[in-house]
């Protein structure tokens, strides 16, 4: 009895912060008490993307049992330099229930402490103010749990640079009661440069590295280490950025889904030669003047532009992430998060580089989960450029400069991803690029800022598209999370547009006038391929080997990355070329100057199931078209 409540008062009886909050949320005003339960229930979509929005921590109660216990171990994660490792949890309640749960807390302390004044809400201990990171219900693994009350969990848990403890709860996770905390464990070295992403920089011949770590710069110098396989390695220095609870804009963001995200850290690896290999290594140099190092990486560097080699580029949205020790009840909400994830990292050495376009973590304002997906990602993002878009569930929320005036990134407003990741935008705010891979010139769009004729995105992707030289580089790529084009998903059949209102009617004349060869979407849960078309019309008959001459644009959804999957419109859409509601991505082989391979593979087995080719020479891009034709003169 005494040690339960021993560790349970190291975790939570922070007898400072319960006078407070006792005191502060008793004598709060009524109008603090409604905004933060406006706040709790903020964030709330039609289909509920993120399974920790499911706890409601706030009406947490104190409820220890004295026979009750959780253990963990080992205590100590990482002792190899790991940065994920598989805890046993060991629960003993002599009064079990089937919706019994396990919390993963990180910081392991989640006490009273943790409170901010947003958090008014509640007045019964224990004052829980933020959520855990990952969840498991105590049966996953032992049925007979409500019979015996004894279950041995498996959990895989990664470095979040901070320790962990896990707390029993009975009651479901809409009326949570406090059983039991655990001791604490951690990793050895909770602040390790972890996670890197690749990306590529403004020029071709560059390489940025981005990577997590709880190094301030006050604490170590961030770098890294680099070189040709097999020669010299030389350093580079590395910025170091963060984000506080106060740049999110409300929801969870701001509340209970709120968790320090470190800081990250992103150096340029410049005069890059091309197709070489490289490896490097992040590193940062602490005041002492001893050094901390992450594990060996490598990528291969871009080709020259124009470039006529094998070229391969993997195309998919809207992922999210997976537990493969079955935390979270993610199955339920992205089930080919981890299929889509395993297949491309079998395959890695048969693509050059990955565009992920938006909707990434669905995260929808809890940080913690951030990282996760990071971790997730990180045998392909260490090893190929991984350019992101943003999507709804990065940016959208309600008087934040969005389009979409919804809640859909649950405070987030775009400042985790625009953080996070590196991508060759002017503004990280305005998530417009370009980028070239060889014989491809990419323009990617954010939808979730306006885009229609007269802004300054649409100035962007004009001069994005008008940029490219289609003779070195002839596969011109366009690229945007929502559909701006054509779709028969079942809410754009609803509406009637069968696209993003006001998508290809501000923009299909940009994609005619500058012969664009595929328009890639996301947003919606499926693969669907649309035929060369323009202002409606299909402008070929062919079906899967194009020639000649460029009349109009393919569209492709491929937006089937991960999360639950989106329904077709029962209506029959006559430009829709092939259909298929299941997880999956896209590949485009670029062979030469003349021939390109689109291919869709399914996730769970990588095999394809849709497919096209693209065959043409130079001339047939210069020819005149439908509203793609250049001014002439009868001069002489």
């Amino acid at each position: 009895m005494q040690n339960a409540y021993n560790e349970y008062c190291f975790l939570i009886c922070d007898i400072v912060g319960f006078i407070y909050f006792h005191f502060t949320i008793t004598h709060a005003s009524p109008h603090y008490q409604t905004l933060a339960r406006s706040h709790q229930k903020s964030g709330s979509n039609k289909f509920n993307v993120q399974p920790l929005l499911d706890i409601t921590i706030y009406n947490a109660v104190l409820a220890l049992h004295e026979n009750a216990s959780v253990k963990a171990s080992p205590y100590v994660l990482g002792l190899k330099g790991e940065d994920t490792e598989w805890v046993s949890i060991e629960v003993d309640h002599p009064e079990p229930s089937a919706d019994d749960w396990v919390a993963v807390f990180s910081p392991a302390k989640f006490n009273g402490s943790t409170c901010t004044y947003e958090d008014y809400t509640r007045i019964q201990s224990p004052y829980i103010c933020t959520s855990p990171i990952k969840f498991m219900f105590a049966n996953y693994s032992n049925p007979s749990y409500t019979t015996t009350g004894k279950s041995k969990l498996k959990l895989q848990i990664i470095n979040q640079r901070a320790d962990f403890s896990f707390a029993l709860f009975s009651g479901g996770l809409s009326k949570p009661k406090l059983k039991a905390v655990s001791n604490t464990i951690t990793f050895a070295n909770p602040k390790a440069p972890l996670y890197p992403r690749l990306a590529h920089g403004k020029s071709w011949d560059e390489m940025t590295v981005t990577w997590s770590s709880g190094y301030s710069i006050v604490e170590a110098v961030p770098f890294i280490e680099w070189g040709m396989k097999g020669q010299k390695r030389s350093r580079s220095p590395a910025g170091t950025v963060t984000f506080t609870q106060k740049d999110m804009c409300g929801g969870a963001a701001r509340g209970v889904g709120w968790r320090d995200p470190g800081f990250i850290h992103t150096s340029f690896l410049k005069d890059l030669w091309p197709n070489m290999v490289y490896t490097y290594q992040m590193g940062h140099k602490l005041q002492n003047g001893s050094y901390v190092w992450s594990k060996m990486y490598s990528f291969k560097a871009s080709p020259y532009p124009g470039q006529d080699s094998l070229q391969r580029v993997i195309i998919f949205g809207d992922m999210g992430k997976g537990e493969r020790d079955g935390a979270n009840a993610y199955s339920n909400k992205h089930p080919g998060a981890l299929n889509t994830t395993d297949t491309l990292i079998k395959d890695l050495d048969n693509f050059d580089f990955v565009l992920h376009i938006g909707d990434m973590s669905y995260a929808n304002g809890y940080i913690s989960q951030w990282d996760q997906f990071l971790a997730q990602m990180e045998p392909i993002t260490s090893k190929v450029p991984y350019m992101v878009a943003s999507g709804n569930h990065e940016r959208d929320w309600p008087n934040s400069g969005s389009f979409y005036d919804t809640d859909d990134s649950g405070g987030e407003c775009g400042v985790p991803a625009e953080t996070l990741f590196y991508y060759p935008a002017e503004n990280q705010a305005k998530f417009w690029y370009s980028t070239d891979y060889g014989m491809f010139h990419f323009c990617v769009a954010d939808t979730e800022h306006d885009w229609r004729i007269g802004t300054e995105q649409y100035a962007f992707l004009e001069k994005c598209l008008a940029s490219a030289n289609r003779h070195k580089q002839p596969w011109l790529i366009f690229a945007a999370h929502r559909v701006l084009g054509y779709s028969s998903n079942d809410w754009y059949g609803q509406e009637g547009s069968f696209e993003e209102p006001m998508g290809r009617e501000h923009l299909q004349q940009l994609w005619q006038k500058y012969k664009v060869d595929i328009a890639f979407f996301g947003h919606v849960h499926n693969y669907e391929r649309v035929c060369p078309i323009y202002q409606n019309q299909c402008v070929n008959d062919e079906k899967s080997n194009y020639s000649g001459i460029v009349n109009g644009t393919i569209h492709v959804v491929a937006g089937g990355g991960g999360s639950h999957l989106s329904d077709y419109t029962e209506l029959e859409t006559v430009w829709s070329i092939h259909k298929d509601r299941d997880f999956g991505f896209v590949k485009l082989t670029a062979f030469n100057q003349s021939s390109l391979l689109m291919e869709y593979k399914k996730s769970s087995d990588g095999k394809v199931y849709d497919s096209f080719t693209i065959t043409r020479e130079y001339k047939d891009v210069l020819a005149c078209v439908h509203d793609g034709c250049e001014a002439t003169t009868l001069a002489t």
